[in-house]
């Protein structure tokens, strides 16, 4: 074989072995999942195929404390004790309302109208009884009034006038109480209705997990007079 040929044979091994080189650098393969990734010295290619990404991924959420959102995007319901009184002194039962306890505004309204019902009720009373007693103490006939508390057919000259006169001033002393008590049932009412307000709105988020209980477990425990050996009990208090 002369010099020439030998040089073209080297050559065209040459080619052959930088072509299967660059051609194996281009493709190889790497399976992940149902997908096949291809590297090359400056591309990273994926096939399409059925692998999710997103799914293969967890998110992270992260929630400033101080916001008033939740990680539902809703946000938390935090009433204001102070708001929650004043409207509760502005009428009563709006502080109920604005702590979002609707079941407790029937009981307000029902409360306040029976309240208010009685003081009504023995008010009337009392001035019909007052009436009749100031026309017993005065001179003149034609003021009668106590007489409406009789049958028409009882005259007033059947009646004892001591004994009518006694019992006038003890019915009109008695509702007399009744009108007074019911008075401060109301303004009583008032306040209870002002004070649940900030009560409820103070304690919307109080923590009522079962984590409030009493752990107890059984010790040994040693008696500091005889250091004896004693059977006890230990329980803590979690709130």
């Amino acid at each position: 074989m002369t010099a020439r040929m030998r040089n073209m044979v080297t050559a065209l091994l040459c080619v052959i072995f930088f072509a299967s080189t660059a051609s194996a650098a281009r493709q190889v393969p790497a399976e992940r999942g149902d997908s096949a990734v291809y590297l090359d010295a400056e591309l990273l290619l994926r096939e399409p195929g059925s692998y999710d990404e997103a799914a293969d991924t967890i998110p992270t959420v992260v929630v400033d404390e101080n916001s008033p959102y939740g990680l539902d995007g809703k946000k938390e319901f935090n009433p204001d004790p102070t708001r929650a009184v004043w409207l509760s002194a502005l009428f009563p039962g709006l502080g109920q309302v604005y702590n979002r306890r609707y079941w407790k505004l029937p009981i307000v309204v029902g409360a306040f109208m029976a309240i208010g019902y009685g003081t009504s009720w023995n008010n009337s009373q009392l001035q019909d009884y007052t009436q009749a007693y100031r026309d017993l103490l005065d001179s003149d006939p034609t003021t009668n009034s106590y007489m409406n508390f009789f049958p028409s057919t009882t005259t007033e000259e059947s009646l004892d006038k001591t004994w009518l006169t006694n019992t006038m001033k003890s019915r009109r002393d008695f509702y007399r109480r009744n009108r007074d008590l019911c008075i401060i049932g109301l303004v009583g009412m008032y306040l209870v209705c002002m004070v649940d307000a900030y009560v409820d709105a103070s304690l919307a988020h109080f923590d009522i997990s079962p984590d409030l209980s009493i752990d107890w477990s059984p010790a040994m425990m040693i008696s500091p007079g005889d250091r004896q050996v004693s059977l006890g009990l230990n329980w803590a208090f979690n709130f």
